[in-house]
């Protein structure tokens, strides 16, 4: 799926992701607060991905300037009409990609991606661009889905759902594999958990710092 694609599934789709609900509470409060350990008063913060903003409003406030962006610019209007009716100083959202940023003066010394590098096409190529838009010994913090760690029915769902247009394009990569990426675009993982509260956890928690 292309970039233009992409955005107009998400378009498409924004009003409706608004209003779904969290699955896993439990475990989406123990990201939130692993996160917040990794972020500092003053300190610059860019979320990739952030979808309509609910994430970015929990964070921000313990981050100096807090940067969220989306692909799709419906997600970003709805972020923002989030953000009036709750205003959070140094909090701002724009339409933006890390390959769209990465060719900017401005870096930071946490870029986050929950759910995020699943979505945006070629890893190693993000990967490069996440790592450009961080100060030197900067954090990367994922929670990423590894698809070919999941069940295979899962993947054959996703693979028809797809087919079907429901689905967005998905990178299919394993934890072992997303780790090799990140250590070969110039990171190390010092941080790998698994938030989940039940269940088998596809998704691990990584922080990875620039070197």
């Amino acid at each position: 799926m292309s970039s233009a694609e992409s955005e107009r599934f998400w378009d498409r789709r924004a009003r409706k992701y608004a209003k779904g609900t969290i699955g896993d509470v439990e475990g989406y409060e123990r990201t939130l607060e692993r996160t917040r350990e990794h972020l500092r008063p003053g300190g610059s913060v860019l979320e990739l991905g952030c979808g309509s903003g609910s994430t970015a409003l929990l964070l921000a406030e313990h981050a100096g300037r807090y940067l969220a962006t989306d692909i799709s610019a419906e997600m970003i209007a709805i972020a923002n009409e989030k953000l009036a009716e709750t205003p959070v100083s140094g909090l701002a959202f724009q339409k933006a990609t890390a390959e769209s940023l990465a060719g900017e003066e401005a870096r930071f010394d946490v870029v986050l991606g929950f759910n995020y590098l699943h979505l945006a096409g070629d890893l190693g190529e993000t990967l490069a661009h996440v790592r450009e838009l961080l100060v030197p010994g900067g954090l990367f913090i994922s929670k990423t889905p590894c698809v070919l760690d999941m069940n295979p029915l899962v993947r054959l769902a996703v693979r028809v759902m797809q087919a079907l247009g429901k689905a967005p394009g998905v990178s299919r990569v394993s934890e072992r594999g997303l780790k090799q990426a990140m250590g070969e675009a110039g990171f190390e993982v010092v941080v790998c958990e698994r938030h989940a509260s039940k269940g088998r956890d596809d998704r691990p928690f990584i922080v990875a710092k620039r070197v």
